[in-house]
Formats: structure tokens, sequence, C-alpha cells
């Protein structure tokens, strides 16, 4: 296997529970010789909590269903009109750490809104992107010894109030935009597609052994 193939899967409208267990079995059940994979999908509402989160963080959750997943950070929410990528990668194959892998995520994410003209950046120390200092993109991953999984979530033409009951990220006051508060019409599709051919490009130039 070429250790630069990654698959594509886009996967529509996807439970999240649904998803997270295919996302573990993969990865047990993965060989040295299974093919990197990337999910390209949206999730029905849903709070997730990750490994960091404290209980304090979700606010007002009101009816949508909350989940504590296995993946970093903190609370966050999916729902129709977000992408989410999920990558599923052999990282000793790849040679990739914790640090590159982020900065592959984020600078993905930057170089495909520069394609909307939507100027996005990071902040010291508050994993993601932003844009006027509003949260657009989270980021959440989890290391195992076969592999890495989970991803990004993008905001691209969503409902965005359930992000007024979570203190986003952990950060109290953080506000969530849009690329469709930016940018219209937007669709969703093109923007998947672009974001493929961004972490493609991105993941094939970076942190391959010789």
């Amino acid at each position: 296997m070429d250790k630069t193939t990654i698959l594509t899967r886009q996967l529509g409208l996807q439970p999240y529970e649904t998803v997270w267990e295919k996302m573990k079995q993969f990865t047990l059940q993965r060989q040295p010789s299974t093919a990197d994979e990337l999910w390209l999908l949206q999730h029905p509402p849903v709070y997730t909590l990750g490994l960091n989160a404290k209980a304090e963080h979700l606010l007002d959750p009101g009816g949508i269903p909350v989940i504590h997943s296995d993946r970093g950070g903190e609370v966050s929410y999916h729902g129709p009109g977000q992408l989410v990528a999920y990558l599923l990668l052999d990282t000793r194959r790849r040679n990739l750490g914790i640090k590159d892998l982020v900065h592959c995520l984020e600078q993905s994410v930057i170089e495909l809104l520069q394609h909307y003209t939507i100027d996005a950046h990071r902040q010291t120390g508050a994993p993601g992107v932003y844009v006027n200092h509003k949260k657009i993109a989270a980021l959440g991953l989890r290391f195992k010894q076969k592999g890495c999984y989970h991803g990004l979530s993008l905001n691209v033409d969503m409902d965005l109030e359930p992000f007024s009951r979570i203190n986003t990220c952990g950060y109290p006051g953080l506000e969530s935009t849009q690329i469709a508060e930016w940018y219209q019409p937007v669709n969703l599709q093109q923007v998947s597609d672009a974001l493929q051919r961004c972490l493609l490009t991105r993941l094939n130039t970076i942190g391959h052994n010789e």
C-alpha cells in the first residue's frame, strides 16, 4: 500500500454515535497495509463532550442530546450545515505527531477559507480556526497505538443558536461564526470538495518517512 493513499468517503447525514463506533472499530482492526481514510459528513444536532470537558461549560442543552466522546478537547456542537471531516490515519506510517497534524488541519481550513475571500487565523493556546476572533472550525483528535481518528468541524451554513447554550470549547463568551456570514451563496458540497483537496494536499506533503 502506497503510504500516501487516502480513501475519501462522502457519508451524508449520519448519527454521531454510529460514526464514532465505526471509527473506533476501523482503528482497532486496521493493519499495517490498511489505507488511511477521510470521512466527510454532517451530524444531526448533538453536543459532544471531549475528554477534557467540564460539565459547567454545558449551559443549557435543552432537548439536544449530549454525548461523552473520547476525542480531545472540551464541549462542542454539531448540526446540519456543519461540515465534519474525520481523519483515520496511521500516524506512525506518516510520521505525524499531534502538533504536526493539528497544524495541518488548521492550515487546510485557513487555505480553504481564502478561496472564499475569508481572512481566517489561529489563536494562541486555543486550537481551531477563527474569523474576527469568532470560532469557525473546531478540532478534536484521538491518538491510539494504531493511529488517530476524529478530526475537525467547519461551520458552513447552519443554525448557530445552539452554540449560545455552551461555552464553546471551554471558553466563556466565545462566539461562533460560519462561512455563510461572510460569503454568499455557499454550497456545502462544494466546500466539502474544496476541504478534501486542501487536506489531501497537505497530508501528502508533510510527515512522511523518507
